[in-house]
């Protein structure tokens, strides 16, 4: 090894193995060589500090951060803002700035667009060069555009890479770039043990709102209101919002090939649940529903919409308002 890199890895932890108490290191990604100093200071027998790492990427991309800090860890993932945060007197607002911080407290929805255009600049030309991802920056801007047209529709890596002259291979590297970032969200399938034919691909949600519409060109609550995708975009929003309020720790969809599906399906406390997400302000009872809560044996199924009451349609089915599940009233305990 150099003796620049040997004298270099020696000031970190004579550096860092000096401090005491609770040490903050942000942006861990950019340099995970120190990962293998936190092993040495974490181990040692008189340890007297505690480490808090932040960073904007999942760890399973980081080089090396799995096996080095191995059992010695607990990850928090940490989303934007959600409804319980901004009141739900600002849902219009959250859905269409999305809960990055600059873009939702932003003056005007231009300065709001203007913060997360420069926002998916820097995050390409600079956030992934630094992972060690060399890709450039006008191909994957031009795949994540792509992308935000399947927002909320199974993956099919085939169709986007004829679309985009891409292998397949290129396609899912790509998306796990994105993916492994928490750009997007690649919800899975759920199986259930029938004989019925079951979609096996993941669903892509687009996980800020926000960032969505910059990429789909819009830049105010009118034209989303008369955009082709306005039915995926709230549904893609207020999932995210139901998987930070509600918490389930593994959730799926589960679709057959014959048209039965719900949008979320997760288990808590022993319990099984169904969640639909309808742009609608009368949601209708479908067959679908009925064949879900069937064939998941569900305890309840729950269709989430934008209106303002709550109320049982059905037996084990409700409507119930983003804003109520916004205000903390948790799903899986009606």
């Amino acid at each position: 090894m150099p003796l620049r890199l040997i004298l270099t890895l020696k000031f970190r932890i004579d550096f860092l193995g000096s401090l005491k108490g609770l040490i903050i290191l942000d942006e861990i990604q950019i340099m995970p060589e120190l990962f293998s100093v936190l092993r040495v200071l974490v181990d040692r027998p008189n340890n007297q500090a505690k480490f808090l790492i932040l960073g904007s990427a999942s760890p399973h991309i980081i080089k090396n951060v799995s096996e080095t800090l191995a059992g010695r860890t607990e990850f928090i993932e940490l989303s934007g803002f959600n409804l319980e945060e901004t009141g739900t007197e600002s849902q219009k607002k959250l859905w269409l700035r999305g809960g990055f911080p600059r873009s939702f407290l932003a003056a005007s929805n231009q300065d709001s667009l203007a913060w997360r255009e420069n926002f998916i600049r820097t995050f390409l030309e600079r956030d992934i060069p630094q992972l060690g991802i060399s890709i450039p920056a006008q191909a994957i801007r031009r795949f994540w555009s792509m992308l935000a047209h399947y927002h909320g529709q199974t993956l099919n890596a085939s169709e986007l890479g004829r679309s985009m002259g891409l292998s397949d291979k290129t396609i899912k590297f790509y998306l796990d770039i994105l993916t492994g970032t928490f750009m997007v969200r690649q919800l899975q399938p759920w199986h259930e043990n029938i004989s019925k034919r079951q979609v096996k691909a993941p669903k892509i949600y687009f996980r800020d709102s926000g960032i969505l519409h910059s990429l789909l060109d819009i830049p105010d609550h009118h034209h989303l209101m008369g955009h082709p995708r306005l039915g995926a975009s709230w549904e893609g929003f207020a999932l995210e919002q139901i998987l930070q309020i509600v918490g389930p720790t593994e959730p799926y969809f589960w679709a057959t090939h014959s048209g039965a599906a719900v949008d979320l399906f997760f288990s808590k406390d022993g319990r099984r649940y169904g969640v639909e997400f309808k742009f609608n302000e009368a949601p209708k009872i479908s067959k679908s529903m009925h064949i879900a809560l069937a064939d998941l044996r569900l305890s309840h199924l729950y269709v989430i919409y934008p209106g303002k009451e709550s109320y049982p349609v059905a037996e084990n089915i409700s409507v119930v308002s983003l804003a109520d599940a916004g205000n903390g009233d948790n799903l899986s305990s009606r």
